[in-house]
């Protein structure tokens, strides 16, 4: 068998069976780490069979690692769980004690009852289930971007040495970003995949309509930046040096540009106005979830 954090011999994609849920269940005490499946199992070991030493084989530990995992038990559930036999006639041994036999019983119905849960949530994964779950690792996810989008790739077309791709946020808005054959293959980038966008606010140029020419924001058609998000500016925080402009996009979103105080002064830029965010293809990155 493969083992499963082996990376040597990944799983081709086309081969993946269905997306499943699993879930483990350990205890805890003080904050500290007390057992879970292994270090119980262990101890039904040594009531099965009244040696450290068959037990430790049993559940494929070494005699010392058994020792220190019943030693740590017994520390932290603030009583005796094992305990030693006085040797005699027929030898030493060890043996649960009334509280370790109860926290193994315990644990098995526990067990079950979670075993039982968790195929239940399995069972209620849909896919819109399944969305919010990459949603949210999305939204724990820690970067030095500014601007994070979640969307849907529209399109991916193939160039000479790089790949465009065009993703769909919210709103119906798209953002293009240019990407090397390497990544697109590498994150499996398709028609359909679910992606983020992440943008730097320093690599967001904001524009603004000239006076005197209606209310529209400006729209630019020749100009290298291969990205224009239309909407309104949210607010405008001054600093020392720069400013950030926050502007909002139809169905929610909103895009941060940092800007310098002389640009915010000479665009005349505050909360309401029509505006749009300008940003290079080639300064969006691009993952998956």
């Amino acid at each position: 068998m493969t083992d499963p954090d082996d990376e040597s011999g990944k799983t081709n994609p086309e081969q993946a069976g269905p997306l499943e849920l699993h879930g483990k269940l350990w205890l805890s005490s003080g904050g500290r780490h007390l057992g879970g499946p292994d270090r119980i199992a262990l101890l039904a070991a040594i009531a099965a069979h009244g040696s450290i030493t068959a037990a430790a084989r049993a559940v494929g530990m070494s005699y010392k690692g058994a020792w220190d995992a019943v030693d740590a038990m017994n520390n932290l559930a603030g009583a005796a769980l094992v305990e030693r036999l006085a040797g005699g006639k027929g030898g030493g041994g060890t043996r649960l004690t009334e509280r370790g036999v109860q926290l193994v019983e315990q644990f098995r119905r526990l067990e079950e009852v979670h075993r039982r849960f968790v195929e239940q949530l399995g069972r209620n994964q849909g896919a819109d289930n399944l969305r919010d779950i990459d949603l949210l690792q999305v939204m724990n996810m820690k970067t030095s971007a500014r601007n994070q989008f979640l969307g849907s790739v529209e399109t991916v077309t193939r160039g000479a040495v790089n790949d465009e791709v065009v993703l769909r946020i919210v709103g119906g808005q798209r953002i293009v970003a240019v990407v090397t054959h390497e990544s697109a293959a590498s994150l499996g980038l398709a028609p359909g995949v679910q992606a983020f966008a992440l943008v730097k606010a320093s690599s967001v140029i904001v524009a603004v309509a000239e006076q005197g020419t209606g209310e529209e924001p400006m729209r630019i058609m020749k100009l290298s930046a291969r990205n224009q998000l239309a909407g309104t500016v949210a607010r405008v925080v001054p600093g020392a040096v720069n400013a950030e402009v926050a502007i909002a996009l139809p169905g929610g979103g909103t895009i941060a540009a940092t800007v310098t105080r002389d640009s915010v002064e000479e665009l005349e830029l505050v909360a309401g106005m029509p505006a749009t965010a300008l940003f290079k293809a080639s300064s969006v990155i691009v993952g998956v979830v």
